[in-house]
């Protein structure tokens, strides 16, 4: 095993942090019945691609946190850029044509780097927040232009896309609407893009994209194009499982969305900002949105912050009935927050100046050879994945597609060995989820593997 054994100081010192979690912390997406039986994993400190915890045990972090600390647990620009923002102006708002110089310089940089022409940016604090904000945009905007019952929106079947009230709603995870009384109304979802899972029998990527694309034609259909406002979509679908798009989906989808005037949302919280290959999953999957959401690398995770792009088709509309009413009536008191605001504008001068993108695309080779070893494994039933995110799905008859019993939780186990041995992935369900920061380098990209492989071979021996 990888992690050291801590000292009897260190431990003393855990056991009585881990206690004080447990009597007063309550935790997201948590089992918290059995919380108080679980040690908790608490992080201390943070170094390039490796964190360590408060026994002195040193991991390497192959999921950027949440998918979102591209530049690592130690940038020293962006400590500087939050220290200098707070000694300049902690904190400001903008509401009532109030702003700050960080909140326009960033919204500048923003609309200049979108994927496709967009108008304007509006700033929350988070993706949940972002895309809540996107599900009023299509309610307003709709209302704007005189179609007041064009209200719906459809959302796809295993997306993740927040925990507010609306956001969780157009996610498809049942766990997440189960006991919250979710769905919201007005909210749809259909099939999820996921070919080895849910492909007919010798059904090709281009045929179950037609296939599907042809469903939400009838969906549509069957609601009423005149009652259907929007689709939602991540470029490659995170928290569901790290899922690509097969082959021609989204040309097809965008077809049926033009076809019935239904905007279309990129969900790019997970995908933005270099992660897939492009600056932007649009651009590697072919998306031309009306609206953007972003958040996690847009400030490498150090600051809350997240942004909606629109366009001015939108903007337009949105403006004029504000003016009829007096006021845009949303927004956060932390919007365009001068600090936040600062350390993301940073965070999008070091992908510029450090060259990140050019150095995913280098490496990404590597890193999705590295994955597609795994291919072929005896418990390994799909490897899927692109630039820098992919996963590797566990199946107990790879050959069948036969899932493992949901009781043994396969995934988590895994994820367990990975972490003993001194590597921290993601499992959901029955996938497991890589997503390093984009700094790793070649020798750190075998680093990794070389652990997991660790936890494989441990995997398997517990199978026996």
């Amino acid at each position: 095993m990888n992690a050291s054994i801590p000292n009897a100081a260190l431990q003393s010192a855990h056991a009585e942090r881990a206690a004080n979690d447990i009597a007063a912390h309550l935790h997201p997406f948590t089992n918290l019945a059995a919380h108080p039986q679980v040690d908790p994993l608490v992080i201390e400190r943070g170094d390039g691609i490796y964190v360590q915890d408060d026994q002195g045990r040193r991991y390497l972090e192959a999921m950027s946190g949440l998918w979102c600390v591209s530049l690592g647990f130690s940038n020293a620009r962006l400590a500087k850029a939050g220290s200098e923002a707070l000694h300049t102006l902690p904190c400001y708002h903008t509401f009532n044509h109030r702003s700050n110089a960080a909140a326009i310089a960033l919204a500048e940089k923003l609309i200049a780097m979108a994927p496709v022409p967009m108008s304007k940016v509006f700033f929350a604090n988070s993706g949940s927040e972002a895309n809540d904000t996107a599900v009023k945009l299509v309610w307003y905007y709709h209302n704007a232009i005189g179609k007041p019952a064009k209200k719906k929106i459809i959302a796809r079947r295993n997306a993740y896309h927040g925990v507010t009230v609306a956001a969780a709603s157009l996610s498809g995870l049942v766990p997440n609407h189960r006991d919250f009384d979710l769905p919201i109304d007005r909210i749809l979802h259909v099939d999820c893009p996921h070919h080895y899972r849910y492909a007919e029998p010798g059904e090709t990527e281009e045929a179950f994209a037609t296939r599907l694309a042809d469903a939400l034609e009838q969906r549509i259909l069957a609601e009423g194009p005149d009652t259907v406002g929007a689709f939602i979509a991540e470029p490659v679908m995170g928290a569901g499982g790290v899922l690509v798009p097969p082959a021609t989906y989204f040309e097809k989808v965008q077809a049926v969305l033009r076809k019935y005037e239904v905007l279309l949302i990129a969900d790019e919280v997970i995908c933005g900002f270099c992660r897939t290959g492009e600056m932007f999953g649009s651009t590697t999957f072919g998306l031309r949105p009306d609206i953007l959401t972003a958040a996690k690398a847009l400030s490498s995770g150090y600051v809350p912050i997240s942004a909606v792009m629109v366009s001015e088709q939108v903007h337009a509309a949105v403006a004029a009935n504000s003016g009829k009413i007096g006021t845009f009536g949303h927004g956060f008191t932390y919007s365009g927050h001068p600090v936040t605001a600062a350390v993301a504008l940073e965070t999008l001068r070091i992908y510029e100046e450090e060259k990140v993108l050019a150095h995913v695309q280098s490496l990404a080779p590597q890193f999705q050879a590295g994955l597609r070893r795994y291919a072929g494994h005896p418990h390994v039933g799909e490897v899927r994945g692109a630039g820098l995110i992919g996963a590797i799905e566990l199946a107990a008859d790879p050959a069948t597609r036969t899932p493992f019993d949901p009781a043994m939780k396969a995934g988590a186990r895994l994820a367990e060995l990975a972490l003993q041995e001194g590597l921290i992935v993601r499992a959901m369900g029955d996938a497991v989820a890589f997503c390093p920061p984009l700094i790793i380098t070649p020798a750190q990209i075998d680093e990794m593997f070389e652990r997991f492989d660790r936890a494989m071979a441990r995997f398997e021996a517990s199978l026996a």
